[in-house]
Order: structure tokens, then sequence, then C-alpha cells
């Protein structure tokens, strides 16, 4: 059965991105009613700290040394996260910004799953090379501030050049962005920028 992954990346499900992927799911779920669709909250799941072991068998993938019983552990665990991103698809990421970039946990779960020999090789004449292969996604983010039109008053969107460029280090490069802002300020340029997001996402549902 094809399969849909979504990463939900806030802790609050009335949030401007849960909300905006909730309309785009519900367009998913009509254009494709034999797909499954793979819910991963962030918040809820378990993702192992990137601490100790599962650090020591990064390095020791590298080194191309073999692992102690703390380290297979540990890197089964980021094998098990991976391998759920692996057999996704298509992939939808919901996130807010934070702070002008993105949660820590949706930072930590790229942490996890970026390891050698997992979801990229270095190779000597090229350099890093993704393991994955490529799958649509789409990017739902919310933040408070409207960084396409100017409104941002100077700020600075960190998120969407890390998510573009973490997505693609793994081998993720047909990415669209699908921006929910301005979320605070104004009522009316927060309703005409939350609508103008549904219509858009309203419409890709129907084609992703």
């Amino acid at each position: 059965m094809a399969k849909l992954l979504h990463l939900s990346c806030s802790p609050r499900p009335d949030s401007e991105s849960s909300a905006g992927a909730r309309v785009f799911l519900d367009g998913f779920r009509q254009a494709r009613p034999d797909w499954d669709i793979d819910v991963m909250d962030l918040w809820r799941e378990r993702l192992p700290e990137f601490i100790g072991p599962i650090v020591e068998a990064k390095y020791a993938r590298m080194k191309s040394q073999p692992f102690d019983d703390a380290q297979r552990r540990s890197f089964s665990e980021a094998e098990r996260i991976a391998l759920r991103f692996s057999l996704a698809d298509r992939v939808l990421i919901s996130t807010p910004m934070w702070n002008f970039g993105i949660p820590y946990k949706l930072k930590q779960w790229f942490d996890i799953v970026i390891q050698p020999g997992l979801t990229f090789r270095f190779d000597p004449a090229q350099g890093y090379l993704p393991l994955l292969t490529d799958r649509p996604t789409i990017v739902i983010l919310a933040s408070g501030g409207d960084f396409v039109t100017g409104m941002n008053r100077g700020r600075i969107d960190m998120a969407t050049p890390y998510l573009r460029e973490a997505l693609r280090f793994i081998g993720v490069s047909d990415v669209r962005f699908v921006p929910i802002g301005p979320t605070t300020g104004p009522t009316e340029p927060i309703h005409a920028a939350r609508e103008a997001a549904y219509r858009r996402l309203g419409t890709m549902a129907a084609r992703f």
C-alpha cells in the first residue's frame, strides 16, 4: 500500500501549522482514499536523545569500526526512524517557526536520521552523497511574520533554508513550501494569509 508520512512538529493541536495539515490531509484522503497515512507526532513519539552510545555509534560507523552492544542498540533506534521515513512514497512536514528556525524536536529528528551508511555516505572524490531516494515532500511552515511579501520587518527566515538543505542532504530535493503567515498582527492580513494557504493546500492535496 502506498504511504504518506506526516511529520507533525507542533506541540499544539490547534496551532496554525496543525490546522494547515488537517486541511491538506482532508483533501489528500479524498483524492487518494487507498493510501496509508502514517502520522509521526514528534512530541509524543520516542526520539532517542543524541548523546552517549548513539554519538559513539555514529563515529564508529564513520571510522568503519564495529559497534559494541550499547552502540548497536542505539543505532537500531536511528535505523527504525530512518526506515519509517524511507518507506514513505510522499512526505508531509507541518511545523511552526520558532525563533526564526525550527522546533528542537524536528532538529532532533534530523540529527537522529542523518547517519553515515544509513542516509548518507562519504566519497573522497565526490564528498557527501545521499542514500535515500527522492520523494515528493510538502512543508507547511507557520510563522508569526510574513516572510513572503516582506512584512517580517527585516528578520530572517532560517527555517526554510535549513529544511531544504537537510532534506537534500539525505536525498530529498522535490520539496515545496507552503508558508502560513503572518499569524500575529492585524486580523485582516492574518485571515487573508490563512485562506490563501488553505486554498493552495487544497489544490496541492488533490495533485500530490
